[in-house]
């Protein structure tokens, strides 16, 4: 138990100090005792939190981890990224903002995942480390049968973290550890999802994933949202808006990311001598007729102009 009591503002430089600074204003209203309770902090960290009173908290930019909202108890709205996120569970990140409002009565679960953590999850699957913080979709779609399995994973530690078969079983401890985060990887949508096979994310809708496998199918090839959505079997604007809801970016602006990869991926193959070629002819096999926006985008992403890859350096 990391603090107990009515103090709002001394539990608030407790948080703090686990967490990360950020902002606090407490509301009006009715109040009860604030408990706030590490259950497990090894690779990952778990915590129960109840401020005991209506609260807005408004972080900024988380420094390098996930952040997990799970409700327990309680109807809270949290914000990521200036929006706010349709399902009571959310996931933020390094370099996004996080805010939340919330009753007084709320408890909650917050797993907090270290950014390397994430990073070994996409390696393992991949087979290479994203060039910079993953970004995953803010909303986890709780409905969804396997986020309600995942969600009910990290429930379920909660409980084990607190017995006593916890300190005994240190393996277990460990197991339970990678399924959340390997399974947190495979089942919301974020940055690096061009780079995992489309059947790894069965939450998403399966327009979603039929739009991602045609991309994937079609990537050197001329593709209009007309077409993702014809291949999805929706209207190009209910495939907008599920990009939008369930991946936070636009169908053109991951099907840019999926062909990038594609880039990417021949470039390594360009410099340890197996393929040939220039970066002017790899970026046009993958649809990328602009050069000036092309190496401005690999750079974003991956942190160097396309020539140093391809010289492997």
């Amino acid at each position: 138990m990391l603090f107990e009591g009515d103090d709002v503002e001394a539990l608030d430089e407790v948080v703090t100090s686990e967490f990360s600074p950020h902002r606090l204003r407490v509301g009006r209203g009715h109040q009860a005792p604030s408990r706030f309770c590490r259950l497990h902090r090894q690779d990952l960290a778990l915590y129960k939190l109840g401020w005991g009173a209506p609260v807005e908290v408004a972080a900024g930019e988380l420094p390098d981890f996930y952040n997990v909202h799970i409700p327990l108890v309680g109807d809270s709205m949290v914000r990521v990224a200036g929006r706010e996120v349709a399902t009571p569970c959310s996931v933020a990140g390094p370099g996004m903002t996080l805010g939340m409002s919330l009753p007084a009565e709320a408890d909650t679960l917050i797993l907090c995942v270290p950014q390397a953590s994430v990073d070994n999850a996409v390696t393992a699957q991949t087979g290479e480390p994203p060039a910079a913080a993953m970004r995953f979709a803010p909303a986890l779609p709780d409905a969804d049968p396997a986020a309600a399995a995942w969600l009910g994973t990290a429930r379920a530690f909660a409980q084990f973290a607190e017995s006593p078969l916890a300190t005994r079983s240190p393996l277990a401890v460990a197991q339970f550890e990678q399924v959340l985060v390997h399974g947190l990887v495979s089942l919301q949508l974020h940055d690096c999802s061009a780079v995992l096979p489309a059947h790894a994310h069965p939450a998403l809708p399966r327009a979603v994933r039929r739009a991602m496998a045609y991309c994937e199918d079609h990537a050197a090839d001329p593709v209009s949202v007309a077409d993702m959505a014809a291949a999805a079997r929706v209207s190009p604007r209910t495939l907008q808006e599920r990009f939008r809801v369930d991946f936070g970016t636009t169908p053109v602006a991951y099907l840019r990311r999926v062909r990038l990869d594609h880039v990417h991926q021949d470039l390594l193959r360009i410099a340890d001598g197996s393929a040939s070629g220039t970066v002017a002819e790899v970026a046009t096999r993958w649809g990328f007729t602009h050069l000036g926006r092309f190496a401005a985008a690999y750079r974003e992403v991956y942190g160097q102009v396309p020539s140093r890859t391809a010289q492997g350096r």
